[in-house]
């Protein structure tokens, strides 16, 4: 069985953000991991993709930018059909969480390190 994927939309290569921190744990719990953000550089040891790839069984989308940012990424995250979009603290967006909800994603409002701490991930 191939492992679902999670995108990190957000992504950092500064160690103290958050979304840099989620990539590491994710890794960590051997979740297979594609980094999406605006600057270059790595996060958790993986190069951070400036573009918008066109991936395959991707599980989960986990959101590290504010809604005024998402606007740009509302038809690429749909084209993924992810099963679930994770809105972090600070990402929640009633416009896209409805899209979302209308394309049969599942919406969860929760912070990406303490589900996978909790093993609710």
């Amino acid at each position: 069985m191939k492992a679902k994927i999670t995108v990190v939309l957000g992504a950092s290569p500064n160690p103290s953000r958050y979304s840099n921190i989620a990539v590491k744990s994710l890794l960590k719990h051997d979740i297979p991991v594609i980094p999406v953000g605006k600057r270059k550089g790595k996060a958790g040891g993986l190069e951070i993709i400036r573009e918008r790839p066109l991936v395959e069984d991707v599980h989960t989308v986990t959101m590290y930018i504010g809604p005024a940012k998402q606007k740009d990424y509302y038809t690429w995250l749909l084209s993924l059909h992810p099963s679930r979009i994770i809105f972090n603290p600070g990402t929640e967006n009633e416009e896209f969480m409805g899209m979302a909800k209308k394309e049969g994603i599942e919406v969860v409002e929760d912070c990406t390190l303490l589900m996978l701490n909790a093993g609710r991930y």
